[in-house]
Order: structure tokens, then C-alpha cells, then sequence
């Protein structure tokens, strides 16, 4: 187990760096053709091709994120849970929880979106996993491409959970899936019982949602349940977990959720690792009495076995 960090990487924004590397290419690709032309032009179709490219730019970084998904999940064998959410939702404190539950063998790594400084970095090193800190600068989220660059910090064939906390934001990481197995949007009942019903696009690309800060909810006259009927309403197929990470309450149901989501993507990851050669063994046993078992092991040797309590 080792600590990494990571300083910025540039002070491209994302878009201008997948643009500068499409147009770069583009003459032996022909990936933007007539679109890169078009970039600085002031014809008539400017705004038709600069929506055109726009959506060629998204679809660059999903396949990026398809990439990096059959390579951390599926080459490694390695459950990714992402976090988003505003500045002081509570997502680090909720990873802490999470770290803190995890037994004793279990290989964590988290990359930690933030603009700037150490400071969530510094507290997931206190817990002794793994961190590759990646300091935004001018970018508001991360993408694929800052996620790729953290992990030649971690050791991916020692890992088996990474948690990626994204920078602080409820609006621009709608665009940009990480090729995470479980994406956690996480507000809190300081933020006003409006929050959810103000940021609709984000939930609807996430997986599940936080209401975290539940504790003082009342002091803050936030009302819960119309909190949770927004997300129902946004998006209705989305379980919503109601915590209080400062005191550890409520996560029982959160965890449950991510588990539940790394095993539903386990079928596919077995069909995937037995054709590669790779198979895998990971022992999950809970308080509830239930458990989950799967052969894990790579041809270098490396195991796994965990018991989550």
C-alpha cells in the first residue's frame, strides 16, 4: 500500500484538449473532417457545426470512459464507484465511512478530484489506502483523460475497489462518465430542499443518489421527503439512501447498492477474465448473513479473498 499524489496535469480545459489532439489528428484520421474546418469559421452553418462537433467531442470522451472501463474493470477486476456531487455535500466524509467499513485486506485506491490543494487527499492517506490526488486548476469536473493519467499513480493489478470523488460540481460531469460500475450523485439537506429539482440532468445520468446530512435536516428547514420525491420524479428508477455520514448512519442500504451494482456487473466480468485467461476469487460475507463468492486470481499470482461486515 503506498500514497500518491498528482499536481495539475494542464491548463487546457477538456474540451480544447480533445479538440487540439482531434484536430491533430484529424488529417490521418479524418475523425472532425470538414468540422475542424469550421471550428473558427463565421459562416451561416456555424452554429450547426459547432453542435455537430460538440457531439463528436461527448462521444470521444464516452468512448474514452468505455476504455478505461474494460481496463480497470475488466482487465484488473477492479469494482469503480464514482461520487459527485457540490462542494460540502459530504462525499468525502461518505468514502471515509465506506474505507472505514471495508476489512482489513481489501486493496482500496481513490483518486481525488479537487481544483485545487491536498486537503480530501491528506484525509483518505490517514486511512492508509491509496490516493492519486488530481488538481484541476481551471477544469470544473474531471474526464477520462485526468482519470487515465492518476491511475499510472495507483498500482491497478493490487487494487480492488477504486473510488473516484469528483471535483466539487452539479452540473458539468453530466457529460463525462468515468466508465464507473456505480455513479453516487450526493447532495445534502444544506443545500436547500430545492437542489434536486434545480440540477435534473445530473441525476438523470447517475446511478443512485445521496441525501446525506440528514441530521440536521430540521434545523436547516429542509424538508426530506420532497427531496426524495424530486429524485423520484427526475429520474424514477434511481434508489435514493438517506445518510448521515458524519455520524454513519444509513449507509447500511448504500452499501448494499454498490455492492449490488459490482455484482450484477461480476457475470460479465467472469465471461470476460475466462476468455483472457484471468480468473478471479472475491468472498464477500455481510452482517446480514449474506454472502457473495467469486474465484479471483490472476496468472501473476495475485488474490483476493474479503469479508465486508
Amino acid at each position: 500500500m503506498y500514497h500518491t499524489s498528482r499536481h495539475p496535469l494542464t491548463d487546457a480545459t477538456p474540451i480544447d484538449r480533445l479538440l487540439d489532439r482531434l484536430l491533430s489528428d484529424s488529417g490521418q484520421s479524418g475523425l472532425l473532417g470538414p468540422l475542424g474546418a469550421h471550428r473558427m469559421g463565421h459562416g451561416d452553418d456555424d452554429h450547426e457545426h459547432a453542435g455537430d462537433a460538440e457531439a463528436d467531442i461527448l462521444a470521444q470522451f464516452a468512448e474514452q470512459a468505455d476504455d478505461l472501463h474494460e481496463r480497470v474493470v475488466h482487465d484488473h477486476g477492479i469494482f469503480v464507484a464514482e461520487f459527485l456531487g457540490a462542494t460540502g455535500s459530504g462525499k468525502t466524509r461518505l468514502i471515509e465511512r465506506l474505507i472505514e467499513r471495508a476489512p482489513d485486506d481489501e486493496e482500496i485506491g481513490v483518486i481525488v478530484g479537487d481544483v485545487a490543494g491536498e486537503d480530501d487527499a491528506t484525509r483518505f492517506r490517514e486511512l492508509g489506502v491509496s490516493v492519486a490526488n488530481v488538481n484541476t486548476g481551471k477544469e470544473c469536473h474531471l474526464d477520462p483523460s485526468l482519470v487515465e493519467g492518476a491511475l499510472e499513480d495507483l498500482d491497478l493489478d493490487a487494487l480492488d475497489t477504486l473510488y473516484i470523488e469528483n471535483v466539487g460540481n452539479m452540473v458539468c460531469p453530466a457529460d463525462f462518465p468515468l466508465g464507473a460500475q456505480a455513479r453516487v450523485l450526493v447532495v445534502s439537506a444544506t443545500e436547500g430542499d430545492d437542489v434536486v429539482r434545480k440540477h435534473p440532468l445530473l441525476f438523470q445520468a447517475c446511478d443512485g443518489a445521496v441525501i446525506n446530512k440528514v441530521d440536521i435536516a430540521e434545523a436547516v428547514n429542509a424538508d426530506l421527503d420532497l427531496m426524495e420525491s424530486d429524485v423520484s420524479e427526475i429520474a424514477p428508477e434511481m434508489p435514493t439512501f438517506r445518510t448521515s455520514a458524519e455520524h454513519g448512519d444509513g449507509l447500511d442500504d448504500l452499501v448494499d447498492f454498490l455492492d449490488e451494482r459490482g455484482h450484477v456487473h461480476a457475470s460479465d466480468h467472469e465471461a470476460y477474465v475466462a476468455g483472457t485467461g484471468h480468473t478471479h476469487a472475491h468472498e464477500h460475507t455481510h452482517a446480514d448473513g449474506q454472502t457473495h463468492e467469486h474465484d479471483h486470481s490472476h496468472e501473476d499470482g495475485h488474490d483476493h479473498a474479503h469479508t465486508h461486515d
